[in-house]
C-alpha cells in the first residue's frame, strides 16, 4: 500500500463498525481507542493542513525571494556595466581634453616662438638703425672735425700771413697765435 492508496481520517475511524465475536475484544475500549486514534488523525490532518499552508507561503516567500535576488543581480548588472560605461565616457573625455590641452599648447607654444622671432626682429632691425644711426654721426662727427681742423688750419695759417707783414716783432705775434692756438 501506497501512501495515496490508504488515506484514513478521524470520521474512517469513528464510523467504522466491527463484527462482534464471542471472544472479542471490551467494546468500551475498542470505542475509546477509536476516538483517541480519530483525535489524533484530526490533530495529524490539522497539523498537515497548516503544514501545507505554510510550505506555500514559504514557497511563495522562496519565489518572491528568487524573484528579488535575480532583480538585484540584473540591478548589479546594469550597474557594474552602467560604471563601466562611464568609466570609459570618462576616460575618453579625459583623453579628449588633454588632446586639446596640448593642441592649445602647441598653439600658445607656437604664437609665442612667432613672437619671440617678430621681437628678436624688431630688435635686431632697431640694433641695425641704431649702427647706422650712430655709423652717421660718427661719420659727421669726424667731418666736423676735419672741417673744424681745415678751418683753424686756415684762419693759422691767415694768421701766419699777417704775421709776416705785420711790422710788429715777430714775439708778440708768437704770443697771440699761440693764444689763440688750442692746445
Amino acid at each position: 500500500m501506497t501512501d495515496e492508496s490508504f488515506n484514513l481520517s478521524a470520521h474512517d475511524v469513528r464510523h467504522q463498525e466491527f463484527q462482534r465475536s464471542l471472544r472479542g475484544y471490551d467494546q468500551v475500549q475498542v470505542d475509546d481507542f477509536k476516538e483517541r486514534m480519530a483525535q489524533e488523525l484530526d490533530r495529524l490532518w490539522r497539523d498537515r493542513g497548516q503544514m501545507n499552508d505554510r510550505l506555500q507561503s514559504m514557497i511563495e516567500q522562496l519565489k518572491v525571494f528568487r524573484d528579488r535576488e535575480r532583480a538585484m543581480n540584473d540591478a548589479l548588472i546594469a550597474a557594474q556595466q552602467l560604471r563601466a560605461d562611464v568609466q570609459a565616457q570618462a576616460d575618453k573625455e579625459a583623453e579628449l581634453i588633454l588632446q586639446r590641452a596640448r593642441g592649445q599648447a602647441d598653439q600658445l607654444l607656437g604664437e609665442a616662438r612667432l613672437e619671440a622671432e617678430r621681437i628678436i626682429e624688431h630688435a635686431r632691425s632697431d640694433e641695425q638703425r641704431v649702427s647706422y644711426a650712430n655709423e652717421t654721426v660718427r661719420r659727421q662727427f669726424l667731418a666736423y672735425v676735419t672741417t673744424y681742423r681745415r678751418l683753424l688750419e686756415r684762419e693759422l695759417a691767415e694768421l701766419e700771413a699777417v704775421a709776416a707783414t705785420d711790422p710788429r716783432p715777430s714775439a708778440s705775434v708768437d704770443a697771440e697765435v699761440a693764444f689763440r692756438r688750442p692746445a
